[in-house]
């Protein structure tokens, strides 16, 4: 049995900022409009709940047309840290912030919440929507495309594309200098970015999390381009690939947060150790999230948005929607944060790179 009253729904990113985003929030605003339903964008993902009033306000339909679709980031804003359930306070204590994002939803006088994120903000989400009494349906958007039950995720080909764009500079420079050149690109703890602009652009060596290497087989791999007659190389590493010894490369900052970083420097030195080609490293960072969306990512990101309105149409909530054999499906939200989707190393993309004689360090 569908609903069909007029609806106020609300929409918010949450987590780290990725491509794509504000097509998705066009696709929820239009389509919203044409059942008579009015749209809230909260600000800053859970964060602007928390305010008094709340941080949020009426998507107007006109203020989204197509160049909108442009824009990167998201025009809602977010946020990836501070906790909801053990929120950490500048005194070092933890505070539950729970009931006050409750609060904030039910000020608001929302029917459902659309909520686009990854895994973890899904589980923070679909936590409190249990507590709180609302409903809630999720849209998958994460740059490393790690999301179970989903083939894609929006913002994940944008920042391929990005690391991609890097390869194709960084080549010729390589050429110029007889040097190696290495790219580290994003990947928490997957590695489908690095695997991925990898074999799209043309490198000799990818290492990701999901394939243990050996110094020694990255060397040798070198050594034979060399030997084949190319002054140079091009390596690809995913932030999240250990040392050779199994630690993680992390970096602290100022702020007390550890977070990934080093190991394209860490491979660098010991390839020069090695081999004694001069080399380089190129650390993307976020530029892989800040980019214009590619027409991919906009056409999915869009359907994503239309489709997440017609799940509240229809009643169907704590459902995530999902992109499956060239359509547009839901899953149950325990389902897709359940599923973790790691680099498949007998899959068609390890397969197609090791017959390129590309190497994972691994031989």
């Amino acid at each position: 049995m569908t609903e069909n009253k007029k609806k106020r729904i609300g929409i918010l990113t949450s987590g780290g900022d990725c491509a794509g985003l504000n097509a998705v929030i066009r696709g929820a605003v239009h389509y919203a409009d044409q059942l008579g339903w009015e749209v809230v964008g909260i600000l800053n993902g859970t964060h602007g709940l928390l305010h008094r009033p709340v941080k949020a306000e009426v998507l107007n339909p006109d203020d989204f047309d197509g160049n909108i679709l442009r824009r990167g980031g998201t025009i809602l804003g977010t946020m990836n840290k501070g906790g909801v359930f053990d929120h950490k306070m500048p005194d070092g204590s933890s505070k539950d912030l729970s009931d006050d994002i409750i609060e904030g939803v039910k000020l608001l006088k929302l029917d459902a919440i659309i909520g686009i994120g990854g895994d973890g903000s899904f589980a923070i989400l679909q936590k409190l929507a249990k507590k709180g009494g609302f409903k809630m349906v999720g849209i998958p958007k994460t740059i490393d495309n790690d999301l179970g039950k989903t083939e894609v995720s929006v913002g994940f080909d944008t920042a391929v594309m990005v690391a991609s764009e890097a390869l194709d500079r960084l080549q010729p420079t390589a050429a110029s200098h007889d040097r190696v050149m290495i790219l580290e690109v994003m990947g928490r703890d997957a590695g489908h970015i690095a695997l991925s602009a990898g074999i799209a652009g043309g490198v000799d060596v990818i290492l990701i999390p999901e394939i243990p290497y050996t110094l020694d087989n990255i060397a040798k791999k070198i050594a034979s381009v060399k030997e084949d007659g190319r002054n140079f190389g091009l390596v690809i590493v995913s932030e999240a690939v250990k040392t050779e010894e199994g630690e993680k490369a992390q970096q602290s900052f100022i702020d007390g947060q550890v977070r990934y970083g080093g190991i394209g420097q860490y491979i660098a030195d010991k390839l020069y150790e090695m081999t004694g080609s001069e080399t380089r490293v190129t650390v993307l960072g976020h530029v892989q999230r800040g980019s214009a969306p590619t027409y991919r990512d906009r056409l999915l990101a869009t359907a994503f948005g239309v489709h997440a309105v017609d799940l509240i149409k229809q009643g169907k909530y704590d459902r995530m929607v999902s992109w499956s054999n060239r359509q547009v499906i839901d899953v149950a939200i325990d389902d897709a944060i359940a599923a973790y989707q790691q680099v498949d190393i007998d899959g068609t993309l390890v397969k197609t790179a090791r017959a390129l004689g590309v190497s994972f360090g691994d031989k």
